[in-house]
């Protein structure tokens, strides 16, 4: 029986290196042992990694499987190695077994992945430096409490927001260190060596503090919520002390008035293959408007103008998912407004639909670009940039509740079902997901960068096109009526 050891416990290039060995050397998953280094003492030398060659022969697997491992094998499960390599194992023979969300193993799989991005999620929106030392000796540092092996995954995040301070993350696992120029890694500690406060900790419990309270002049009613946050997570943050009494002295000044109100907390979906769950429809789409201009849950943020957020009734039938904004969209503030957008109203208008009747928004919300002189460069966004924004797809699509949801382009698309999903596969027909037809085209900018008149031409008449088979299912619906 093969004894595979990796170095570590987030070791996926050794785990998927010496998966690929087994599969092609036909060992059956049940066959294998997967141990880490550190737990070498339980087993005999011996044995312990030895493999034939791979053959000649080869596979392949879908870049959204591998995406999945990277986030699943980051759990704390013992034998998540085990049960990735029996998934790979059964995708040689059904290549559409990630598409089965009933399967058990892709089940527990997408539930794992889920419970790595939400504590990704809250170590970015929970963390809290304390600085050390004074001026040009200053370093922060934050202690942390992960539920899985993530503070590798969530270090750069920091790196790119802090990126002008020194900063250590301690974990009881390992501990992740910026010094300005480079992430380095080292092994966890104990609370007890975590250094003492400080008066960036003292500085930041007022602050917090002025929020409770409602003659301060930064009182915040939305922080009464906070209840939301299950108490076993206040342990990392500088604020736990005081958190309770606070609550109690504002309820007590506001009259009770949040007291009796329970509110579902947001969750942040980063997962794909992963069937969304539909929300129902309290938010208004200006609510969400304006909770949304705070947004912080990726980096993008910083170097947009501002958020740019859908546009149109909330009672359209249509909703236009989009890529993100473009340069004139992110001064303007508003979905659709440059060259792209231009195209696209001249084309829902050959194809019988007026604008001004369907939703216009975008996957992600901010302006990703990279600065050249004067000019910014639009850039594709990432798959954790979409999977940060995705929230506010949900709760808008919750909101309108429209009929049909038109994804323009591989980045909307994505968005839209959760997972990569090719466009020139599925554009053309409606697609059933979640309880909502869906309408795969391209985006609009494509048919702007294409250099042939001709081709323009022909792919400008396919996407109105497809814009028609929206504009029929709107009459249908109306007829119907």
């Amino acid at each position: 029986m093969p004894i595979i050891m990796l170095d570590n416990d987030t070791d996926f290039d050794g785990w998927r290196k010496a998966a690929r060995r087994l599969a092609l050397n036909d060992v059956t998953p049940s066959d294998v042992t997967w141990t880490v280094r550190n737990e070498a003492e339980l087993f005999s030398a011996e044995g312990v990694n030895a493999l034939p060659d791979a053959p000649h022969a080869t596979f392949n697997v879908s870049a959204i499987f591998v995406e999945l491992a990277k986030a699943a094998i980051l759990h704390r499960k013992d034998d998540r190695f085990a049960l990735l390599y029996r998934l790979l194992w059964r995708l040689r023979s059904h290549h559409d077994l990630l598409s089965a969300t009933t399967d058990p193993d892709v089940a527990e799989v997408n539930a794992m992945a889920r419970a790595v991005y939400r504590d990704i999620d809250r170590i970015h929106a929970q963390l809290r430096f304390r600085e050390i030392g004074r001026e040009q000796k200053a370093h922060y540092v934050a202690w942390f409490e992960p539920e899985h092996h993530i503070v590798e995954a969530a270090a750069p995040f920091f790196a790119s927001r802090f990126a002008d301070m020194p900063w250590s993350i301690l974990t009881p696992d390992v501990s992740a260190h910026w010094d300005g120029h480079a992430i380095s890694i080292t092994s966890g500690v104990d609370k007890s060596e975590v250094p003492t406060e400080d008066r960036l900790e003292d500085t930041w419990r007022r602050h917090y503090s002025g929020i409770f309270n409602p003659d301060s002049g930064i009182f915040n009613p939305a922080r009464l919520k906070l209840m939301e946050m299950p108490q076993a997570y206040w342990r990392n943050l500088p604020e736990d002390s005081i958190i309770k009494p606070l609550l109690e002295d504002a309820m007590r000044m506001t009259g009770g008035a949040f007291a009796n109100k329970t509110v579902e907390p947001r969750k942040l979906e980063r997962q794909q293959d992963t069937p969304m769950v539909r929300r129902d429809a309290h938010d208004t789409i200006a609510a969400l408007r304006e909770e949304a201009a705070d947004c912080r849950a990726c980096p993008l943020w910083k170097d947009a103008t501002q958020i740019v957020f859908g546009e149109g009734p909330q009672t359209a039938s249509i909703m236009l998912v989009g890529e993100q904004p473009g340069d004139k969209e992110d001064l303007a503030g508003k979905p659709f407004v440059g060259p792209a957008g231009e195209m696209l109203n001249r084309a829902l208008e050959e194809a019988g639909i007026a604008r001004t009747k369907v939703y216009v928004t975008n996957a992600v919300k901010h302006f990703k670009f990279v600065p050249r002189g004067k000019i910014r460069l639009h850039q594709k966004p990432a798959t954790p940039e979409i999977r940060a924004c995705r929230q506010w797809y949900e709760r808008e699509l919750a909101a309108i509740q429209p009929e049909l949801v038109v994804a323009l382009g591989a980045t909307a698309a994505q968005s839209v079902f959760g997972k990569i999903t090719p466009v020139n596969k599925n554009r053309g027909r409606l697609i059933e997901h979640d309880g909502t037809k869906v309408l795969v085209t391209v985006h609009p900018s494509y048919l702007l960068r294409l250099p042939d008149e001709d081709a323009k031409a022909l792919e400008y008449q396919r996407f109105v096109d497809d814009l028609k088979i929206a504009g029929s299912l709107l009459r249908r619906s109306a007829h119907a009526a």
